[in-house]
């Protein structure tokens, strides 16, 4: 049984113009002890995505799923007393920002002390000792001396490092990570991920890492989700999708990237991710790519399986037919378009 199962999930918010659906149709399968990439740029819904699954949608968001279930349990018939059970100590997560994540009016030593009483149930002493164990294992020196100190008393890192201590208290088995270094400068970037991951191989928890940064997923995950305007378009093993990216919104990101420019001018992608007013027709990336036809423009396509994963494109960058089926549809196009003047 995986240990996650996400099917056919939508997040919706009322707008003064509709509805708003900032995560459409997306479908993930984690197994126990497995790394996971959620990649992509501003606003494609990755966080909503994993907020969803939490019961953290503010009302009036709507959530909505075929199925959202973890190690086979529905999430959506938990009771509230059930899912505050779970969420905190089976499935933990990380947020974006770690000063406003924390409560700026209680000490460290009182917000780890609180989830341990909650989940586990320890007494003051067996918790104070706990605490101290796990600011240790997340390397905050001197730990007894911050169990004390407030939020604002101690620096971004250090904050964050509280946080991801906050989030294994209970030895979790699923810890969401939600951009955890991106407050933060690089070299502190650099010794977070390998706290996450050090300490994901030692409690062999699975691990989902939500990001925008390519070079981070490339390094440590095993499979990789790339998210575009609320929809998953390519999800397959990390080292194959950097090797040979199957859809073009994959291919761009890739080229994107610093170490891709050679040193020359970086490569962007036009355009923006389309709202609520501007959504196409048809494929929501058709607006940006530069392999655009009638069919991507009318036809929105499935996400299917391709090659080693999953993919949505009707052109896939490795299919060898694409490049007839593109010119076949402009020329079709260009027909239409000459018998339209005429």
């Amino acid at each position: 049984m995986p240990l996650l199962e996400i099917e056919n999930l939508s997040v919706e918010f009322p707008s003064q113009s509709g509805m708003v659906r900032a995560v459409d149709g997306v479908s993930i399968t984690l197994e126990k002890g497995e790394v996971l990439g959620i990649v992509g740029e501003s606003g494609s819904g990755k966080s909503v995505g994993m907020l969803a699954l939490m019961g953290l949608v503010p009302y009036p968001g709507r959530v909505r799923a075929d199925r959202l279930s973890f190690e086979g349990r529905d999430l959506q018939t938990l009771s509230d007393r059930e899912r505050r059970a779970l969420i905190g100590k089976d499935v933990a997560m990380i947020f974006q920002e770690p000063t406003t994540s924390l409560n700026p009016s209680f000490t460290i030593g009182y917000q780890l002390n609180e989830t341990l009483h909650i989940h586990e149930g320890m007494d003051r002493k067996a918790a104070r000792r706990r605490v101290i164990e796990l600011l240790e294992q997340v390397g905050i020196p001197a730990p007894e001396s911050r169990l004390s100190a407030y939020p604002h008393q101690l620096s971004g890192g250090m904050n964050q490092r509280v946080m991801i201590a906050m989030a294994i208290a209970c030895n979790p088995k699923l810890l969401i990570a939600d951009e955890p270094t991106t407050a933060l400068d690089v070299t502190i970037q650099a010794q977070i991920l390998d706290l996450l991951l050090s300490l994901q191989r030692d409690r062999g928890m699975a691990l989902i890492l939500i990001t925008h940064n390519m070079g981070v997923v490339s390094d440590t995950t095993e499979r990789v989700a790339v998210m575009y305007a609320g929809q998953i378009m390519e999800q397959r093993p990390t080292q194959s999708l950097f090797a040979s990216p199957q859809h073009p919104y994959t291919a761009a990101l890739l080229a994107a990237r610093p170490e891709a420019s050679d040193g020359g001018r970086l490569a962007t992608i036009p355009g923006l991710v389309p709202g609520l007013h501007d959504r196409p027709r048809g494929c929501l990336f058709s607006p940006r790519c530069v392999h655009a036809t009638s069919l991507t423009d009318s036809v929105r396509p499935a996400l299917h399986p391709w090659m080693d994963g999953m993919i949505r494109c009707h052109y896939p960058l490795g299919d060898p037919t694409r490049d007839e089926r593109i010119a076949a549809d402009r020329a079709g196009t260009a027909v239409l378009e000459r018998g339209t003047v005429s």
